[in-house]
């Protein structure tokens, strides 16, 4: 099973993980103990948890639910677009009505059967041109990806965002897992050990990630951006309409934004500016995660065709709150309304909306044709949507399943009007 498939459910709180052998599960009559390899079933929707294997159905909508989407669809105002990583997931969000892809995320194409090791191997090799052999071998690989999803989503926008985490979330992090990666690529043991502790950071989500990995190792975002035009070259030639938006993730400068769009305009011109391919275009844009971003919206409108929002990231630039650590105390603050609401499901409109509405001005007094969108997590919240669609954004991308949510939310806003 690859990793990103692993089935979680957070905030469970009336489960207790021991240890490795033991999980104690709290009811009314007392703790439960289960022994190791337990199966139980456990219902996300309400927190129900059933010892042993239950039959599962999978959810299928019913005539009703599309008759009030496609109403919903011809009164909203916004597009709703969706993030989608994989194929499996583009035509999941066809099958909901998205009107494209806002957010494809290349990280996840990384953990699919042995991709990891050799992206791995990539990552630990100190010479250069040793580097550009290993991500060579994953190049292939990539564009199968990208063909897929093209041919899905036939003509509709793909936003895809170039490798956005840091490092050190690819490599082995125990020692049993080090040991087992050294046996299967026959290298020593103390190599892999030297890159876990050169790539590991004290703040990784301020650290070595998003554009930065493109400018210290250019090789990985060139790497990527070929895969991303060789795959629409060959979508195209097989007749079918692409639409390539590239998304450079975390900018804070218009130096790192001209660096990078240099680089995507260099192998533009190398792989399609010729032959059959030339009717193939592509728009080139930022996500916007932090407050200088926000505040230097003018001059980077005038380099990119598009911006999204990471509402996810931003909230944490502009708060100064960790969305691993807020759990510690957010529920505290929320009962003692210190928050409102949590600013990760819901905008803090106040804060990081102020800093939207300021950059999208911004954004289009440089650039009056840019396309400007959401994909954090608050692109499926319904009071998030009002906002966003009242300060003027065209559109949200959103998880599959929040698709038809964020559909109602955004016609619901025009019937307000």
């Amino acid at each position: 099973m690859c990793i990103r498939d692993r089935p979680c459910i957070v905030g469970c709180s009336d489960i207790v993980f021991e240890n490795q052998d033991h999980v104690k599960i709290v009811t009314e009559e007392g703790p439960i103990e289960l022994p190791k390899l337990t199966e139980i079933t456990i219902d996300a929707n309400d927190g129900s948890i059933y010892l042993g294997r239950l039959e599962l159905d999978e959810a299928k909508p019913d005539a009703s639910f599309y008759k009030l989407l496609l109403w919903a669809s011809n009164i909203k105002k916004l597009k709703v677009l969706a993030n989608a990583d994989t194929p499996e997931d583009a035509l999941r969000a066809i099958k909901f009505g998205a009107e494209g892809i806002g957010l494809c995320r290349t990280e996840h194409m990384f953990f699919e059967g042995n991709r990891i090791d050799i992206l791995r191997l990539a990552i630990i090799e100190e010479d250069r041109e040793e580097k550009k052999k290993f991500l060579e071998k994953l190049l292939p690989l990539q564009i199968e990806d990208f063909i897929r999803i093209f041919e899905i989503m036939n003509g509709l926008p793909v936003a895809i965002r170039l490798l956005d985490p840091p490092l050190h979330e690819f490599l082995p992090k125990t020692m049993e897992e080090i040991e087992n990666f050294a046996k299967r690529v026959e290298i020593p043991v103390e190599k892999i050990r030297n890159s876990v502790i050169k790539y590991q950071e004290a703040n990784p989500m301020l650290g070595l990630r998003g554009v930065r990995l493109g400018i210290l190792y250019p090789e990985i975002y060139e790497t990527q951006i070929k895969g991303i035009f060789r795959a629409a070259k060959i979508v195209a030639n097989n007749g079918i309409k692409v639409n390539v938006e590239i998304m450079i993730p975390l900018v804070v400068s218009v130096a790192e934004v001209y660096y990078l769009k240099n680089m995507v305009e260099k192998i533009y011109n190398k792989e399609l500016s010729h032959g059959r391919t030339e009717r193939i275009g592509y728009k080139f844009g930022i996500m916007i995660e932090t407050p200088r971003a926000c505040l230097i919206a003018r001059e980077l409108g005038k380099l990119i065709d598009f911006a999204s929002f990471g509402t996810n990231d931003l909230t944490q630039t502009v708060i100064g709150l960790s969305r691993d650590d807020a759990g510690k105390f957010l529920g505290t603050y929320l009962e003692k309304h210190i928050f409102k609401k949590d600013p990760f499901i819901s905008i803090d409109k106040e804060g990081v909306g102020r800093l939207i509405e300021i950059a999208v001005q911004n954004l289009r007094a440089a650039n009056k044709n840019i396309k400007i969108g959401v994909c954090g997590e608050h692109g499926g919240d319904p009071e998030s949507i009002e906002f966003f669609q009242n300060c003027g954004l065209d559109y949200v991308s959103v998880s599959p399943y929040r698709i038809p949510t964020a559909t109602i939310a955004s016609a619901q806003t025009v019937l307000k009007e």
